[in-house]
């Protein structure tokens, strides 16, 4: 599902001022043909038309772009339900729909009165109350237009993973999750010297046993659970639903700004918390003395796995 696509929500007064814009020039086109009374209803119900026609097309743009959660994977349900007011989604996604019924249904009404009516100021009083509704109607959804673009732009940060055999990264920021990425899927996502350099769950693929398999780069963790901001919410709601495989990642020259013992705390609550197979990787081992980085193995007690040791160890989970 890519989020990125979804169309921007406008809000009630630039749908107005659109509408009657397009209403006003309309208006003034001088073709039309009969007699006063003729024309007066035709230039009035033309306008009308123009109003309708510039709100409801972009109101119905606006709902065919929002995703609908009953056509959803049960994962991206779950993503909207932890960042998002799932409620007041489904509520103001409702609140479209009505006001596209209200404006069809006041078109429909004032332009049979205007065709039937035989008054000049009765037919500009008709259109003034059309006017009127048509104002109403999204004053009153103005709301939920601005709730459903603060929704558009979390939405937009989701991202676009598929059903297939998963693996996740995890560990603190900056440890090496993107390059080893890069490395394992031949990705080319954007890595650099500083923490939180990944913003969103970069994704890549490589296949092995002749089946895809999806390598999903997480944003570093702080293990804070209690002030995870979306992005981390993402990230371990993606480790709980879609991983078949956890790597964590360690940054065995400490550069991250973590120390190996910190590291290795985190490292073994994953292990408590989790059920999935967790396999540990060190990264950054061309900056550290093998000394150092044998030292660290003996003393963590804990197997870690090189990039080919991963492939093979994942090639026996692939159906």
């Amino acid at each position: 599902m890519n989020f990125q696509s979804i169309a921007p929500i406008e809000p009630s007064k630039q749908l107005l001022d659109l509408a009657f814009r397009k209403a006003r020039e309309q208006g003034q086109q001088k073709n039309l043909k009969g007699n006063w009374l003729q024309i007066i209803r035709s230039k009035e119900a033309l306008k009308l038309d123009v109003i309708k026609d510039a709100v409801v097309t972009r109101l119905e743009k606006m709902l065919r772009s929002l995703p609908e959660t009953l056509k959803l994977p049960e994962f991206y349900v779950s993503l909207m339900k932890l960042t998002l007011d799932f409620a007041q989604y489904k509520k103001s996604c409702g609140s479209l729909l009505w006001a596209i019924q209200q404006i069809r249904g006041f078109h429909k009404d004032y332009v049979r009165r205007i065709v039937k009516t035989k008054d000049r100021e009765t037919i500009k009083d008709l259109s003034r109350q059309f006017y009127g509704r048509i104002s109403s109607v999204l004053k009153q959804i103005d709301s939920n237009l601005k709730f459903l673009e603060q929704t558009r732009q979390v939405m937009r940060t989701y991202p676009d993973v598929k059903d297939m055999f998963t693996i996740c990264l995890y560990g603190f920021p900056n440890v090496g999750k993107t390059t080893l990425l890069n490395m394992l899927t031949g990705s080319k996502a954007e890595t650099a010297a500083y923490a939180f350099t990944t913003k969103s769950i970069n994704s890549g693929y490589f296949t092995l046993n002749d089946k895809r398999v999806q390598v999903l780069d997480v944003p570093g963790t702080l293990a804070r659970a209690e002030k995870m901001n979306n992005i981390e919410l993402q990230a371990e709601l993606a480790m709980k639903e879609l991983a078949k495989v956890i790597i964590y990642v360690f940054d065995i020259s400490e550069e991250c700004g973590y120390s190996l013992k910190k590291q290795l705390q985190l490292y073994k609550k994953l292990k408590l918390i989790t059920t999935k197979k967790v396999l540990a990787y060190l990264s950054k081992k061309d900056l550290i003395a093998s000394e150092v980085i044998a030292e660290f193995q003996a003393n963590s007690k804990i197997k870690h796995y090189s990039l080919e040791e991963i492939k093979e160890k994942v090639s026996g989970m692939v159906e």
